[in-house]
This record gives structure tokens, sequence and C-alpha cells, in this order.
């Protein structure tokens, strides 16, 4: 299956180096070979960078670990093609607008009998994945329940995504990552898990390459930055292990709620 990477952090934080040990397993040390994508918010604005090339080979991979990209929301793919064919319309992650800002969203797993459950109109896929159709059958019923104009509440809006997410994990594995530009939601069908890295911080080491860092030199005492992936990137930190069914939401790098 696919593997994620999301980041929410309280300042501009690049993520140079958790990519760099989530591209080593797309090809190198995991079988993630088909493809791969990363979108960073800066404001309401986004870039994304795509790529249908194993993200251990890819040029476009190569620039985004040797140009810090600071952004306070990131969200990240390698793909392990199931529903769909290996292709650039296929890669994860997918955005949409919703309420004037963007939406991003990135799913790891493969759903069955899905096609009489995710009827849409409003929003429609531009590849043919599983994916990608649940994303827009996601946006289309928050469209339809809470109206043309942003609520005041978005904790309802999320708490009402994970009602969603709950109905989708019933067609198979369904592990997400969903932000607005301000808020990072994870669900956890069977593999997620996240840290939050603080002051005092220290050194990490990477999994997946010969590659550490000293956290104390890259950033402030006021720093927050979580990082969630499904599996861990670090062999000298401990990671929160999500359980089944765990939602969690977070903002400005801090665990805002459990949905």
């Amino acid at each position: 299956m696919c593997e994620l990477l999301a980041m929410s952090a309280n300042v501009p934080t690049d993520i140079v180096f958790s990519f760099t040990g989530l591209a080593q397993r797309g090809g190198v040390t995991g079988p993630h070979v088909d493809g791969w994508g990363i979108t960073f918010y800066e404001g309401k604005g986004s870039r994304t960078f795509k790529d249908a090339c194993p993200s251990s080979e890819s040029h476009i991979a190569k620039l985004i670990k040797s140009y810090p990209i600071k952004s306070e929301v990131v969200i990240s793919h390698i793909r392990q093609a199931n529903r769909g064919c290996v292709s650039l319309e296929n890669t994860h992650p997918f955005t949409r607008e919703l309420w004037g800002r963007y939406w991003t969203y990135a799913h790891n797993g493969q759903l069955t009998d899905y096609l009489p459950k995710f009827n849409v109109s409003r929003y429609q896929p531009v590849g043919d994945t599983d994916s990608e159709l649940a994303f827009c059958w996601i946006l289309e019923q928050v469209a339809q329940k809470f109206g043309g104009t942003k609520p005041e509440d978005m904790l309802a809006v999320f708490h009402y995504v994970a009602t969603l997410a709950e109905q989708i994990r019933a067609l198979g594995v369904f592990n997400m990552i969903l932000s607005d530009g301000e808020h990072l939601m994870s669900y956890c069908s069977n593999n997620l898990c996240y840290i939050t890295r603080r002051a005092p911080f220290g050194k990490a080491k990477l999994i997946d390459t010969d590659v550490v860092i000293d956290f104390d030199k890259e950033t402030t005492a006021h720093d927050v930055v979580t990082v969630i992936a499904t599996r861990p990137l670090t062999e000298n930190e401990q990671w929160h292990v999500m359980q089944p069914g765990n939602r969690k939401l977070f903002r400005l790098g801090e665990l805002l709620i459990d949905l």
C-alpha cells in the first residue's frame, strides 16, 4: 500500500528531513514506486509537486529534498498502485476548493464495492482511483450539510468528516490525511503514527537513510512541529502509534482535539 506524511507547525517550517526519509521508501527501502506528491500551504495558497516516477529516482523529489520550502501545513504521499493506473492524475495529494479555501487530501489503503456508495455531482474525480473518488464524496457531503458559506464552527465540520471516514472504513482500509490549510486531520484505519517536537529539541536519525539532524540548531524555543506518518521515520524518537478508528485534529503544531 501507499505511505503518508504530513506536518502541522506553529511557524513556517521545512519538511526536508522527514521527506528525505519518506522518499527512500519510494523504491529503495520500500515498494512504493508508482508516483509521489507533496503539497505545501502558504497562507490561503498552496504549491503542489507531483511525479509518476518513484520518489527515490525523481528529479523533482531531489528538488524538494534540497530546497527548504517553509510551510505551516504540508501533506505528502508515495504511491503503490492498487486502484487506477500509474499516471500523474492518480498521484496524491488531491486538492479541491471549498468555501474559498484549498482542501488537500491523501489516502493510504484500498476500498471495495465503493462505486455505489460514492455518488458525486459537484466534485468530480479527474483520475480513476478509489482514493480521489472518496475525497470528492467527502467534500460533497460536507458542502451539502453545511451549505455554501464557511461555518464559524469548524470543529463541527471535522467531527462530521470523522463520521464520513467511519463509513468509508467499512469499505476497506482508509488511513486519511485532510487539511483546509489551517487544520490538519488524521484518520487511522490501521497504520498511522505521529510525533510532536518542542523544546528542548534534540537530535534525530532517519530510519531509511544515514541522515541525522540536530533540531536544537534549526529551531527556536517557541517552535512546535507535529509530523504524521504511516510508519515512524526516525529510530531514536518516541512516536505515538494511533489505534484503529483514532481521528485527531491538529492546528499550529498542537493536538487540538480527538474527534
